[in-house]
């Protein structure tokens, strides 16, 4: 049966981007029973990367994400939730698979390239942050994951970690699993643009609605959001590209929302048909949207509130599931040093 393996760096709570790229889905394949393993963890030490000069963020953060997983449905009866840090075989399966990459390749992965533009580092790019993908590809091949659930910026990711399961497995042994990646379903969910209309919502741009906001909040930052520049009047043909709110729609809406919250309409193609034949303003449609967030995120909000008031339990789940993922971890790097032919005391034949 397939293994999955997911997880996010715990810089900031989680923001509605995770929730439609990825948390939603995480739910959905924990609970169809479809899968062996389901492996969910908070990326720190990656996390420290950039953030080498704030280790209290990282910590802190912990906490949080926890949290949100646990609100959002990531029940530990049936995913093993885990901290990367404390999973020393992840650093050592890193150095390893080292020398399997070349600096050139590292410099031409878009999403490395990406991330380093929007983090202004130039020249001064820490060296961890610099080799991300191959710490991912520990993360990845430690577990023989080969489900792996990301979002569409992540793919050049995925694709360097097949790149080096494949050297690997070449030059030494065929122990690790080649990863497959998993969109989501929803095109809109692939890469949720900021409330600015920004390509990305970031914690660090702060243009994210959290999912632990609260109700003013999720509805201000609604009001807010980026539209069409062009729909100066509510008679005024409206324009569908690059419209932050109906893109939210796109991701959120279903056909029920309408009877609830706007019965007006039948679905969200007579709401976009009239918003772009004119004589439907801004406001009324951000007021729709308002309802639906508060309606998925309501229940998640909640479950977070009660879940915060006992963190005895959820440090307890945290050490449980990574002490299971680091028994796992162990196995594999066993097979990998064997491989390699540097197992050199448990054959005890040099």
């Amino acid at each position: 049966m397939d293994v999955v393996l997911t997880g996010d760096r715990p810089t900031g709570r989680l923001h509605i981007g995770h929730y439609v790229g990825s948390l939603r889905r995480r739910v959905e394949m924990q609970n169809s029973g479809k899968y062996k393993d389901i492996y969910v963890f908070m990326a720190d030490a990656q996390a420290l990367t950039d953030n080498a000069d704030n280790p209290d963020k990282v910590r802190k953060n912990i906490t949080e994400v926890a949290l949100d997983y646990l609100a959002c449905g990531i029940d530990p009866k049936k995913s093993t939730i885990f901290i990367q840090s404390q999973i020393p075989e992840l650093c050592e399966l890193s150095f390893y698979y080292m020398n399997l990459v070349t600096v050139s390749r590292l410099q031409r992965n878009p999403t490395v390239k990406s991330e380093i533009q929007m983090r202004g580092f130039k020249s001064s790019i820490p060296v961890g942050f610099f080799t991300y993908p191959i710490s991912q590809t520990a993360d990845i091949t430690a577990f023989k994951a080969n489900i792996v659930p990301v979002g569409e910026d992540q793919l050049p990711m995925l694709e360097q970690a097949r790149e080096i399961v494949r050297s690997f497995n070449q030059i030494y042994a065929p122990v690790l699993v080649e990863p497959e990646a998993v969109l989501p379903d929803n095109k809109q969910c692939m890469r949720l643009p900021g409330l600015d209309g920004a390509a990305k919502m970031s914690k660090s741009l702060g243009n994210c609605i959290y999912l632990a906001d609260s109700s003013n909040d999720i509805k201000k930052k609604v009001q807010s959001m980026f539209t069409d520049p062009l729909h100066l009047h509510v008679e005024d043909p409206g324009h569908l590209e690059n419209n932050t709110v109906f893109t939210y729609l796109d991701a959120f809406c279903k056909d029920e929302h309408f009877a609830a919250f706007l019965p007006e309409y039948a679905n969200l193609d007579e709401l976009k048909a009239h918003y772009t034949r004119g004589g439907l303003g801004d406001g009324k449609v951000k007021k729709f949207l308002n309802e639906i967030m508060q309606a998925e995120l309501k229940p998640i909000r909640e479950r977070r509130e009660e879940l915060a008031k006992d963190l005895g339990y959820i440090y307890q789940i945290l050490r449980e599931g990574t002490e299971k993922a680091e028994a796992v971890a162990a196995q594999t790097l066993d097979e990998v040093k064997s491989a390699m032919k540097i197992n050199y005391f448990k054959d005890n034949n040099l």
